[in-house]
């Protein structure tokens, strides 16, 4: 049975890739909305082949005409709007930061806690975790079966399109001013960013750490497991698609690199390559459009009794987010589940 959807933040980049990503994906769909606010209302934007969405506005948008929503927004927007869905009947699942450390909302990657999507949460809201968060737990839950994590260091090399178009026509436009030294003073970035890296990915906390680096540890743990210990730094890198992480995890018992590599080589989802020779890895710009998880640079972390490190490397609009948002609904879907939020 074909479902009805509605896509918040359609024109953002993120939802973009989901609206491209349910095409390609053949998710049944009878009817779609695209909904924004402000001056994206009027855009026009392809579904497939032969369907044209008209952005429509979210304020006055009944959600009970829907089975799915997928929000691609602002956090506001979603906090606003992803509880009036649900209340309405409608399944929400969320890309936003807004809900994804509330208890009671699973936080889902299909291919590492799909248990977590059982049954249909009581509140209707599925929360889609930090696209840097994505692939390193997709890179970790095969280790984690061969012996118990017990602490991670990771730091991320993260692209500008994780925030926004606009950041996007930053990089570009100073990029492009490089060469005519004209450069603009930085707007939405705390600093130039073309041909740079700036280690803060979004606000800074009272303890010095970045939301996106508390998010790597709070989301490990309520994903993979709570005990774990986790320290991360967060960079945002001048690239427009595709995030990478150096990653070292310090495991409770041993770890072999041959174990590691036969775990990765069964997983759903990852693909290793891994030569040890000079281009023998996967960098961030060749993820672009990919759904898979590159892992590279695996080797043995002497500094610690049972450790191993290695790089990883996704499309954050992939994997990161539109693909894992939509698997979530093709495994609600799977499990009976989006009908069921108009039954009960």
């Amino acid at each position: 049975m074909p479902h009805r959807i509605a896509i918040i933040g359609a024109t953002s980049a993120l939802g973009r890739e989901i609206v491209k990503t349910l095409a390609e994906r053949e998710f049944p769909v009878s009817l779609a909305h695209a909904l924004a606010s402000g001056r994206a209302l009027g855009q026009q934007l392809s579904f497939g082949d032969d369907i044209v969405l008209t952005v429509r506005a979210i304020d006055a948008f009944d959600f009970g005409s829907v089975d799915l929503a997928f929000f691609a927004g602002t956090r506001a927007m979603s906090a606003t709007h992803a509880p009036r869905a649900a209340a309405a009947g409608c399944i929400v699942i969320d890309c936003t930061e807004e809900f994804r450390m509330e208890a009671g909302i699973p936080l889902v990657i299909p291919e590492v806690n799909p248990q977590a999507i059982k049954a249909l949460p009581k509140r209707r809201i599925i929360a889609n975790p930090n696209s840097a968060v994505v692939p390193m737990l997709m890179a970790l839950k095969p280790l984690h079966g061969i012996a118990r994590i017990k602490r991670i260091s990771v730091a991320t090399y993260q692209s500008v399109s994780e925030a926004g178009k606009e950041a996007m026509d930053e990089l570009w436009s100073q990029t492009r001013a490089m060469f005519v030294n004209e450069m603009p003073p930085p707007e939405h970035f705390p600093k130039q960013i073309a041909f740079n890296c700036i280690p803060q990915t979004d606000t800074i906390g009272t303890d010095g750490a970045t939301r996106t680096e508390t998010a790597m540890a709070q989301e490990t743990r309520k994903i993979l497991d709570p005990d774990i210990a986790v320290i991360a730094t967060c960079v945002r890198v001048p690239v427009f698609i595709g995030t990478a992480a150096a990653v070292h995890v310090e495991f409770e018992g041993a770890v072999t690199e041959s174990e590691a590599r036969a775990a990765w080589r069964a997983a759903p989802g990852v693909t290793l390559l891994d030569t040890r020779e000079d281009g023998g890895y996967t960098t961030p710009a060749e993820t672009a459009g990919e759904d898979s998880v590159y892992l590279s640079r695996l080797r043995r972390d002497a500094s610690v009794p049972h450790g191993l490190a290695f790089w990883c490397a996704a499309d954050n609009l992939r994997k990161g987010g539109a693909l894992n948002a939509v698997q979530i609904a093709e495994a609600l879907r799977q499990n009976g589940l989006i009908g069921e939020a108009k039954k009960s």
